[in-house]
């Protein structure tokens, strides 16, 4: 038997009783607490077998199977950023539809859940397939947790490359997981002074902006590093939380949303006066005006349903207040 063979009788291929044993089972019928008890028994015999089949093909190098993505626990290391608006995801699950899944995912039997697998990389092609509802092709290895991180950043390089940000906060979290530099030094296929770089960046901006900006894969460390600056000012941090807010609500692509936000970041502040604003109450304790000057104007808003046509009465009586109010102010000469 091939070895293809072998791993499809183990995966894929229900055992298919012979008339041996259909004689031997009809020697003797077994029922109730009895009978139960004999199927979890040989269930647990079968499960014990896989098991083993399965350990012995990874120890003898790598076996390629079809597993539920249910399956799939991902890795606690994050090195993609997630986006909303991503164009060539849809391409790749219309392939996938289309021609098969061509190229398998890498993963590892999860060491903290038996029976579980943990993924190393090819996420993108583990949710087309969990959105076709169909299993995905894995490649099963036994990786220690370094081989587990320095497989997952080569096939980055191999594939759509990390974008600075996704480096930057990918090193950070293996930093954070505790690992040493020469192992995130293989993983990013970089060297020393460069993942000091992409650490630091990534402890000086909030990662929740990040993951409203996106990957931004055309933004590079100097304009990150600029972008920085910018919001180590609380009311510009503030700012760029309504700004990303609303390019989310137009689905501006991650580039896109780079640039409109350190573009109005980077603008110079026009001076203006000091904003002063006054309220109108009616003699009932209502508000019902509003009064602001901002820039050498002056502005009136009134609560239509507070005081509803007073605005319209109001302006009727312009001309009469202008005279009143020349008359307090001596000449009353225009300007």
């Amino acid at each position: 038997m091939s070895r293809k063979d072998s791993i499809d009788s183990l995966f894929l291929k229900k055992p298919v009783a012979t008339a041996s044993s259909a004689s031997k089972s009809g020697d003797r019928v077994r029922t109730g607490a009895i009978s139960a008890m004999g199927s979890s028994l040989h269930e647990m015999a079968e499960n014990a077998k896989q098991a083993s089949k399965l350990q012995q093909q990874l120890a003898e190098g790598e076996a390629v199977i079809s597993i539920e993505p249910a399956s799939i626990d991902t890795s606690k290391i994050v090195d993609r950023i997630p986006i909303e608006v991503d164009p060539a995801f849809d391409a790749l699950v219309e392939s996938i539809a289309e021609h098969g899944q061509q190229v398998p995912i890498l993963v590892r039997p999860n060491p903290q859940a038996p029976g579980r697998f943990q993924i190393a990389y090819g996420r993108r092609r583990l949710k087309a397939a969990e959105k076709l509802r169909r299993p995905v092709r894995a490649i099963v290895r036994n990786l220690s947790d370094s081989q587990l991180y320095v497989a997952q950043g080569r096939e980055n390089l191999d594939r759509k490359d990390l974008s600075f940000i996704e480096k930057a906060f990918f090193a950070k979290n293996l930093e954070d997981d505790g690992c040493d530099r020469p192992t995130i030094i293989a993983a990013l296929v970089s060297d020393k002074a460069d993942v000091s770089r992409y650490v630091a960046i990534a402890r000086q901006i909030p990662q929740d902006l990040v993951r409203l900006i996106g990957p931004a894969p055309k933004a590079g460390r100097a304009r990150w590093m600029t972008l920085v600056e910018h919001l180590a000012s609380p009311a510009k941090l503030d700012t760029a939380h309504e700004l990303l807010a609303v390019f989310a609500e137009e689905r501006l692509e991650s580039d896109a949303r780079f640039d409109g936000l350190l573009r109005a970041l980077s603008e110079p502040r026009r001076k203006e006066r000091a904003k002063s604003s006054d309220l109108w109450k009616t003699p009932h304790g209502k508000r019902a005006a509003r009064v602001e000057a901002r820039e050498r104007k002056t502005t009136i808003i009134f609560e239509e349903k507070v005081v509803p046509a007073f605005g319209q009465f109001v302006s009727t009586k312009l001309d009469q207040l202008y005279r009143e109010f020349q008359e307090l102010n001596g000449n009353g000469e225009e300007r």
